[in-house]
């Protein structure tokens, strides 16, 4: 009794890897994190880092928030 237990179990386990590794070929690729990367720019004001995307640039120089562009460069 006790070995159809333990076949019954070791075929399940056997199943559930293959379901895994079947499920795992039907996902697409994940992007690597490189394809991401950005410039990173200190704020003129208070000197924080900032991605450039997110950087207000202003007669030259470049802010993280309006308050800032509006008190300029310290």
């Amino acid at each position: 009794m006790i070995k159809i237990l333990l076949l019954i179990a070791i075929g399940f386990v056997v199943w559930a890897l293959f379901r895994g590794y079947l499920r795992s070929l039907n996902k697409p690729p994940v992007a690597s994190r490189d394809s991401v990367v950005e410039d990173m720019v200190k704020c003129a004001h208070c000197g924080v880092n900032l991605p450039r995307s997110e950087a207000i640039y202003s007669s030259g120089e470049l802010y993280c928030s309006p308050e800032h562009q509006k008190l300029g460069k310290k």
